[in-house]
């Protein structure tokens, strides 16, 4: 993404620099897209100095169809679920509504501050919903039946490790657009960038075990 905003800036740059016939259009032009790209850089970036570079996943909201297609895959589970990188909170807010005790782990302050709001603001009780500024790399799951996560292809290998080392057998684990290098997975919904997979850890610890 913020490639897209450097490349819209650059292609600006250059009809700003030919455009001698209106100053005021260009200058104002130019002052919008760098406004843009400062509110963008506000909402991803807040956080990051603190986790490494290798670890880094920049907020990127998902799509309704993902939330729906994590709920399907969850039908019939109940207890803590904990959301890895929670955003703007809707899969939080859609995981409280169907009985799970939901933990939001998010380390950008705007980002947690909006969920915290909107949850008071539409009521959902604490217990239901509870969104912490938190790096849950440093976080110990071990307590969480189920944990759901919208990250990135780079770091999918690393958490597979963490969970495998902190997550009891009977934990489902949910991973959207990008699954798990190596588990086995059992069963997925959707398909293409909606696509979301589901994981049973007992499972895949046997299975890796028997592939070891």
């Amino acid at each position: 993404m913020e490639d897209s905003i450097e490349v819209i800036l650059q292609d600006y740059g250059g009809d700003l620099h030919t455009n001698r016939t209106n100053p005021v259009l260009s200058a104002c032009t130019g002052a919008l897209l760098a406004g843009l790209y400062g509110v963008w850089r506000l909402f991803t970036m807040p956080g990051f100095r603190k986790i490494p570079r290798s670890l880094k996943v920049p907020y990127l909201p998902s799509s309704k169809q993902q939330t729906l297609n994590t709920m399907k895959l969850l039908e019939g589970r109940t207890g803590r679920l904990a959301d890895l990188g929670s955003g703007d909170g809707r899969l939080v807010f859609a995981a409280s509504s169907a009985g799970f005790q939901c933990t939001g782990f998010e380390i950008n302050s705007i980002l947690v501050a909006y969920t915290r709001s909107k949850a008071l603001w539409t009521g959902v009780p604490s217990g239901r919903a509870t969104f912490v500024k938190k790096d849950f790399w440093k976080t110990d799951l071990s307590s969480y039946d189920n944990v759901t996560a919208f990250l990135a292809p780079g770091v999918m290998e690393v958490l597979g490790e963490k969970l495998l080392k902190e997550l009891p057998d009977d934990a489902r684990v949910i991973a959207c657009r990008f699954p798990f290098p190596d588990w086995p997975h059992r069963s997925s919904v959707g398909s293409g960038l909606d696509q979301t997979f589901s994981y049973d850890i007992g499972t895949v610890r046997s299975h890796l075990r028997n592939v070891s």
